[in-house]
């Protein structure tokens, strides 16, 4: 265990930008920020093998100093907004990393040495180029938040369903035409963020995601959803912005702790009024109805059929509703 910071040691420890950088020593430092200060390279610094936080989001470093994947009991690592091509081994040496930040940079691939990261918590590869995430990452049964947006992965593995404790995962600005069976695994998943992909269908499983509360499709070509989804008994935001729907499942009418449902530039893509019928009876019932472009939209009232939660805030193309109020009253205009 290490010893106490004594009160120079705890003043070390609270430098931070420029200060730090004057500093010739760090043998007494265990939080080293150098964010937003434009570095193109690192000191070589001797740095107390008790150093837990380092962070250099925000500079124009094209590699990381030997001495960094040394010091084993870091738990933050934030090398964000850089221009990093690669990483080495060592990077799965540092065990003891619970936020790991590599967004931002400009790499194409991983090592793939992330099965010792086992207390891992939180991962953010974003805005890099990686086409495949490496298999170890399949072995971090403590991760809980997992960020690859705005990569050009094709293609999720199905070992993903391992990831059991994950509770929030962004998958959006990626060409993924399809998302495995297996992601139905994630009892714990409650946010689920896949926009501005390439999905043309979703698999049946979703509906086994029992925590799921946040569901965004935006922005893909989806024409149909599985019926699955009315299993979804926690699901409060549903957004299905930007898809080429022809239809909703009636499925839907059970999620009873829905609160947000959007459908804005994503129902009748066309004028056909046989595209806007009701999907089911049970939506059929009362006088709540949204127009679009002259044809009329489902019938929604029903979703709040023995609710106890808010009120349904509905988005269609044009207007913003709430079920059981007339349309005429509640509806107000809304950016599309």
């Amino acid at each position: 265990m290490s010893a106490a910071l004594t009160p120079a040691h705890q003043h070390l420890s609270a430098l931070r930008g420029e200060a730090l950088l004057n500093l010739p020593d760090w043998s007494g430092v265990r939080r080293v920020n150098l964010d937003g200060l434009g570095l193109r390279a690192l000191p070589e610094r001797e740095a107390a093998p008790d150093l837990t936080v380092f962070s250099v989001y925000d500079n124009a470093l094209t590699g990381v100093p030997d001495w960094v994947w040394t010091r084993r009991g870091l738990r933050t690592l934030n090398l964000s907004a850089n221009r990093l091509t690669a990483l080495p081994a060592a990077l799965g040496d540092l065990r003891e990393l619970r936020m790991l930040d590599l967004g931002h940079n400009e790499l194409a691939a991983l090592p793939d040495v992330f099965g010792g990261l086992d207390r891992l918590a939180f991962l953010y590869l974003s805005h890099n180029r990686l086409t495949a995430l490496p298999e170890s990452l399949r072995h971090l049964g403590a991760l809980t938040y997992l960020n690859v947006t705005d990569n050009a992965l094709t293609r999720l593995p199905g070992w993903m369903g391992e990831l059991r404790a994950l509770t929030e995962l962004r998958l959006y600005g990626n060409p993924l035409e399809a998302l495995p069976d297996e992601l139905g695994a994630l009892d714990a998943l409650r946010e689920l963020h896949v926009m501005n992909a390439r999905l043309t269908g979703l698999p049946a499983s979703l509906g086994r995601c029992g925590a799921l509360e946040v569901l965004d499709l935006q922005g893909n070509a989806l024409t149909a959803l599985p019926d699955s989804l009315g299993q979804l008994a926690r699901l409060t935001t549903l957004n299905l912005r930007f898809n080429a729907l022809t239809h909703l499942p009636g499925t839907l009418g059970d999620l009873r702790a829905l609160q947000t449902l959007d459908l804005r530039n994503s129902t009748c893509a066309g004028t056909a009024s046989s595209a806007c019928r009701p999907p089911s009876t049970r939506w059929s019932r009362g006088a709540v109805r949204c127009t679009c472009k002259g044809c009329e939209l489902w019938t929604l009232n029903d979703l709040l059929r023995a609710r106890s939660s808010p009120p349904l805030t509905y988005t269609g193309r044009s207007c913003r509703f709430l079920p059981g109020r007339s349309p005429v009253r509640s509806a107000r205009r809304v950016s599309g």
